[in-house]
């Protein structure tokens, strides 16, 4: 019999424990990864490719929204051995994006009301040591970050749907001690009105995501005038036009707003950004569009890379012309960028963290955590889990996993949509869901 003497080899055992049965999990491919929410549970493996791709059903719009149900008494998140989630708090009207200040703050974007809240956590805990209304009277803001970057922020940059603010920060502050200060207006409002933002790793560039004002263009209007010759010479590669004029971008800014510039168009919805450690790079994920099939298209996560056309309305996972544009834009064809992580279509990618903790096993370092909110438009229910993408050496493998599972009660109710995912300070994983308005904590060992 093997004795455990210390915590440390306790630990070693759980995580080999763990990592042995999520190995035994079937590496699912091709169609056999499209799946439903039966399917799901920790350790589940998929590898989605663009040869993947069904043919597309025009017209065929399945409407099957979720029947939110209150959380079971006792109910959490279905999570790999070895891994315990606990409830921070309950009853937010509607958290979404959730990041972690310098000092081990949770700052959480309540969006319906209007808010940012911040929860202080005890250590090692899950339970809120002081909690507090950081600012109000916002709009709809989403995306939240800290300038400069680093351990010492002089501000909190909030996105609202249609600008971005910033409040003056000190270490520590519970409230925003003044008013905000407009940095960018004049975002489009309206159909996708989540905008994330972040910062480049030293500090120069304001990135923001401004997803698209509807399924596929269907309101794009005529050609630019002047025609589509004299609108290429002068907008970046897959530049939309009318009223989608700015939209399904990811945009940059000095931080105070100033000269801003289009990084990459073509991305439906990037509701989620980040930026990767080990590299710097840029990442969102990105919801696709609708009513082209149960299985199409697949939804992703991405590199954004400069200059890069992503395809939407146009196009799909390359160079896929989207049939209700058939021949619209013969221009594009073989220069849209393919992604790097493509999921099960209609997951709806929400937020996206690189894990740099030290709380979880070494083997979870440089992987990227997904939320994904669920499908509305699918017959059989995708989504509504955390996911993790795996990484090698700093690069995507393509692979993704399930990791916090069990929101969904049957094929009629589900009581849990995630939609935040950010790493705190101690190495713990903080996700909200905005079913039944909760954040949790998700610690490894004990």
């Amino acid at each position: 019999m093997i004795r455990i003497t210390s915590l440390a080899a306790l630990g070693l055992l759980l995580a080999a424990s763990a990592s042995a049965q999520q190995a035994d999990q079937p590496l699912l491919t091709g169609e056999k990864a499209f799946g439903d929410w039966k399917a799901d549970r920790p350790g589940v493996r998929r590898l989605i490719k663009p040869d993947d791709l069904p043919a597309p059903r025009t017209g065929r719009l399945a409407s099957n929204a979720p029947g939110l149900a209150d959380r079971p008494q006792g109910a959490k998140p279905t999570l790999p051995p070895g891994f315990s989630a606990e409830l921070v708090a309950s009853g937010i009207e509607n958290p979404r994006v959730v990041r972690v200040a310098p000092n081990g703050d949770l700052f959480v974007a309540d969006s319906q009301a209007n808010r940012i809240r911040v929860y202080r956590l005890a250590a090692g805990s899950a339970k809120p040591a002081e909690k507090s209304i950081f600012a109000d009277g916002l709009s709809q803001p989403y995306g939240i970050a800290f300038y400069p970057p680093g351990d010492k922020p002089q501000w909190v940059y909030v996105a609202n749907t249609d600008s971005v603010v910033r409040f003056a920060y000190r270490d520590g502050d519970l409230k925003a001690s003044g008013e905000p200060e407009t940095i960018v207006a004049g975002i489009p409002a309206g159909y996708h009105w989540t905008r994330d933002i972040a910062f480049s790793p030293d500090g120069r560039t304001l990135y923001l995501s401004v997803g698209s004002g509807s399924n596929t263009a269907e309101d794009i209007g005529p050609r630019p005038k002047g025609g589509l010759e004299e609108w290429m010479k002068s907008k970046p590669l897959g530049a939309a036009w009318g009223s989608e004029a700015g939209r399904a971008d990811v945009l940059a800014f000095d931080p105070d707003g100033r000269n801003g510039r289009t990084v990459a168009t073509g991305l439906r919805n990037c509701s989620g950004m980040t930026v990767q450690p080990a590299t710097g790079a840029l990442w969102c994920v990105v919801n696709e569009r609708d009513e082209l099939g149960e299985n199409l298209p697949f939804d992703y996560a991405t590199v954004v890379k400069d200059g890069a056309f992503y395809g939407w309305p146009w196009y799909y996972i390359g160079s896929n012309e989207d049939p209700r544009h058939e021949g619209a834009r013969p221009d594009l064809a073989g220069k849209v960028t393919v992604p790097d992580v493509l999921m099960q279509a209609h997951s709806a990618p929400l937020n996206i963290a690189f894990y740099e903790g030290s709380n979880f096993p070494a083997e979870y370092k440089g992987d990227a955590f997904v939320a994904l909110h669920g499908s509305w438009n699918r017959n059989v229910r995708s989504g509504y889990k955390v996911v993790r993408l795996k990484f090698k050496d700093g690069k995507p493998t393509g692979e993704y996993e399930d990791f916090a599972t069990g929101f969904v009660i049957s094929d009629d109710e589900v009581w849990g949509r995630p939609v935040g995912v950010a790493v705190a300070k101690d190495g713990a994983l903080i996700f909200t869901e905005d079913g039944n308005g909760t954040i949790w904590r998700i610690s490894y060992g004990g």
